[in-house]
This record gives C-alpha cells, sequence and structure tokens, in this order.
C-alpha cells in the first residue's frame, strides 16, 4: 500500500496497491500518469540528473500531484540496476522515448519483463513503435494534421486553427494510454502475464475522426473545415457573438430544443428552418439568428434562456469556468492554497466510495530517492554511495 493512503480512510481509491514507474516528461505521459496518481495509484517519476523534466512549474504543479519523485541516471549501470529493483515491485512503467531508445539503455520492454512478467510497460509515442514514421519527431499539432483533424477545424477557408487544448497530447497521449495500460493491467491480474502497450497519438486521432468518417462514408469526400453539420454547417448548432464581444453557444440539434430556442428569441417563423435545406438557407438562417444574438449583451442571453431547456450555454472563459457554481458543485475546483498558489481542477472521474483528494502536492525532484531506494532494498549508505556516484540527483 503506498504510504500516503490512510488505511482508515472510508474512500477506497481504486487503483491503491498498484504501483507505477513514470518516465515520461511534459505533458502526454505525465497527465496520463497524473489520472492514475489521483485514483489511488503510487506513481513515482523518475526523472534524468540532467535537465529532468522540464515542464514549467505551474505545469509540474498541475500534473505531478499524488506523485513521488527520484532522479535518476540511467546512462550509468547503477541506475540501470536500480530501475530493475524498482521494477520488481512495479506493475506499471510507463515511458515517452522515442523507439529504441530503451532498448540501449538497457530498459526495454524485453529487458523488464523478463524481471517481472506482470509488467504492464505503456510507450507513447508520435507514430508508434513501428512504421515507416516511427523514429520522425512530431508534436501535436503534427499529430492532428498527419491525421485529419486539423484539416477539420476552422472556418471555412482559414488555414486549420491551433487549439490551447492539446488534442492529440490528451486524448491520444494521456486518455487512449490510460485506457489501454488500464485494459492490460486488468488481464495481468487474471493471467499473470504483462503486456507491452504500444500508443501512438497519430493513431488516436485517426481513430477519433468518426464525425468525418461518417461524411466521407457517405460522400466519397470530407466537407471543408466549418461546412459539415457539427462543425458550421447547421445553424442550430454554432456559435454567435453578443454585443459586449462575448460568444453563446447554440447547440438545438433536437427540433424540440430549436423550438424553445426560437421562443425565447421570439422568433417563431424560423422554427420550420431548424434543418435547412441547403447551404444558401442555413447562411440566411444563421444571419438572422446573428443578427439578434448580436444586438444584445452576454448577460441579457443568459437571464433569458436560465430556465429554457434548449442547450444554449455562454462561452465562458477559464477563470469564470472556475467560478461556476455547477462546477465547485461537482468538486472540479480545487482552490489556490497559499500565497502565489494556483487553482487547480480536480480528477473527473467519480465513482461510489471513492473521494478524490490531493494526497501530496507535486514533489520536488528527486524528492523522495530515499525513501523509494529504502523501499528496494537499498541501505543507507548503498544510497549514499549511489548518490556520490551521481547516479542520483
Amino acid at each position: 500500500m503506498p504510504p500516503d493512503i490512510n488505511p482508515l480512510s472510508t474512500s477506497r481509491a481504486p487503483l491503491t496497491g498498484v504501483r507505477v514507474l513514470d518516465l515520461t516528461r511534459l505533458l502526454p505521459g505525465p497527465v496520463c500518469t497524473m489520472h492514475l496518481a489521483d485514483l489511488g495509484a503510487d506513481v513515482i517519476k523518475i526523472e534524468d540528473t540532467g535537465a529532468g523534466d522540464y515542464a514549467a512549474p505551474a505545469l509540474r504543479a498541475l500534473v505531478h500531484r499524488n506523485k513521488r519523485a527520484i532522479r535518476l541516471d540511467l546512462k550509468q549501470p547503477e541506475g540501470v540496476a536500480v530501475l530493475h529493483a524498482l521494477v520488481r515491485d512495479a506493475d506499471v512503467l510507463v515511458e515517452s522515448f522515442r523507439p529504441g531508445v530503451t532498448d540501449r539503455l538497457g530498459v526495454g520492454w524485453e529487458a523488464l519483463s523478463r524481471i517481472n512478467p506482470k509488467l504492464v510497460y505503456c510507450s507513447i509515442t508520435g507514430y508508434g513503435q513501428t512504421g515507416p514514421n516511427r523514429d520522425d519527431a512530431g508534436h501535436d499539432l503534427n499529430y492532428c494534421a498527419m491525421a485529419g483533424v486539423s484539416d477539420q477545424i476552422g472556418r471555412d477557408g482559414d488555414a486549420p486553427a491551433l487549439s490551447n487544448v492539446p488534442i492529440a497530447d490528451l486524448i491520444g497521449g494521456s486518455l487512449t494510454s490510460a485506457m489501454g495500460l488500464l485494459a492490460a493491467l486488468f488481464d495481468a491480474s487474471r493471467t499473470g502475464r504483462g503486456r507491452h502497450v504500444d500508443i501512438a497519438m497519430a493513431d488516436s486521432m485517426l481513430a477519433h475522426t468518426v464525425v468525418p468518417m461518417v461524411t466521407l462514408a457517405r460522400n466519397g469526400q470530407t466537407a471543408p473545415a466549418g461546412t459539415d453539420r457539427l462543425s458550421g454547417g447547421l445553424p442550430c448548432y454554432a456559435f454567435y457573438a453578443t454585443l459586449d464581444g462575448r460568444q453563446l453557444a447554440v447547440g438545438a440539434l433536437e427540433r424540440k430544443f430549436w423550438d424553445r430556442f426560437c421562443d425565447a428569441i421570439e422568433r417563431d417563423d424560423l422554427k420550420p428552418l431548424h434543418m435547412p435545406a441547403d447551404p444558401a438557407s442555413a447562411a440566411r438562417v444563421r444571419a438572422e439568428v446573428a443578427g439578434l444574438i448580436g444586438a444584445q449583451p452576454l448577460a441579457h442571453w443568459e437571464a433569458a434562456f436560465e430556465d429554457t431547456d434548449c442547450c444554449v450555454t455562454p462561452v465562458r472563459r477559464l477563470e469564470e469556468a472556475l467560478q461556476d457554481p455547477h462546477f465547485k458543485a461537482r468538486g472540479m475546483v480545487i482552490e489556490a492554497a497559499g500565497e502565489g498558489g494556483a487553482a487547480q481542477f480536480a480528477c473527473p472521474v467519480k465513482m461510489s466510495d471513492y473521494t478524490f483528494e490531493v494526497r501530496r502536492p507535486a514533489p520536488a525532484p528527486g524528492e523522495h530517492n530515499d525513501e523509494i531506494l529504502a523501499e528496494a532494498g537499498y541501505a543507507i549508505d548503498a544510497v549514499a554511495a549511489l548518490r556520490r556516484q551521481g547516479v542520483l540527483g
């Protein structure tokens, strides 16, 4: 049992007793292991003794909560030996090196599975462990671009839009990895055999192009960005600017919601035009709605739609979302603690007999070197020797 879990607590975190070794950095892998840590896993963040995980301090504070930390030089044989010792009691290892790097270091899947056959070894890369692009460098926008996702984001005639919520990093690198390794972990509990989970962020993006894939099947080609049914082609599913420069999100896809929306804006004549027959008709309806919405500030429309169940919401800024009573009631907001502290979001997974908590703040690099090595069987003098050799940071 991880040392920071209170055995008397009535909240049973579902991953209590699962140990995860996290060799990743920056965003995709750390967010994946943050979710595991939030759900009770004992996540040990392993950083090199050089630059380590060079994420910005605010990002570190968010994505490394509920984890412990050790700094280890895997380029030294003694550092590899330490990782081998940690692997003996681990359930999961997550890494995000380019293909082949961990094998050269002596900490690849084949080597570690011989030490611990139950180990689930998850590799997160841009393009996967196989294929002609496996060794290519990339970032979130490259994976979205290659998979046909970027082509579908934006307005008709404009360049593809960039998202400040990195889609490939978080859906592909974080959530798909968590899904894959948890499936393998469940299987290992039954069979005693772990698996190598090969996650490519570009694969995950391609696998989630559900809506444009339907358009492709129906029409033989995708629609330009901003023109498909859910990307701007329908006036009942669109953003509309308000008088004060804010935006209103109208998602009245179903006829009953559109009818209520038309009642709220006092335009009964628009009800039959829920699904316009052609783009020109859609443009006319959109222009009518845009003129109405644009004549009043956001506060007016918030009041107008407050008791109208028609899928209309304001477009919140993040700082506003963190103050929203609904998210607070759901326990999704962790208020800033201490001088200079920042608010955080909570774990989005709600389940019976489990209450999310920040059991420990994000650790400093190598903060738990001695504690973790002691658990792995290293004596005090052996740890001191590793420190003198520069194996520990």
